[in-house]
């Protein structure tokens, strides 16, 4: 059990971390020193998918749910809800190079708005 709910946790931690990746630019309109934080944050989300590498988070949960006893019950919020939004099935090298070019569009677009936003007052 205590390897399940790890493994829940990294899941959880892994999408907090996918969503400020690609919304973290947000974050920098109330916290201004949260730039410091997302744009390396940006960096490792687009070179993890123009690259094809792995995740470090994602051996960690792959282990944890194997430290546990395999996958758990099918009706797991986290595998059922949560671990689909990170690994869709159908995920292949052509979608990955996509993500993170809608990964770049996004952060360009969010940091060009707030440039222009702050320059105006």
């Amino acid at each position: 059990m205590p390897y399940e709910a790890l493994a829940d946790l990294a899941v959880i931690l892994h999408l907090g971390f996918v969503l400020f990746v690609l919304l973290g630019g947000l974050v920098i309109l109330k916290w201004r020193r949260a730039i410091w934080l997302h744009l390396p944050a940006v960096a490792w989300g687009a070179v993890v998918e123009f690259t094809g590498w792995t995740c470090p988070l994602t051996p960690l949960e792959n282990w944890l749910r194997a430290q546990g006893g395999g996958a758990g019950s099918e009706g797991d919020f986290v595998l059922r809800y949560l671990q689909p939004l990170l690994y869709p099935g159908t995920l292949t090298r052509e979608i990955q190079i996509s993500l993170g070019a809608l990964l770049v569009a996004v952060n360009v677009a969010i940091y060009g708005w707030i440039c222009r936003t702050r320059g105006k007052s």
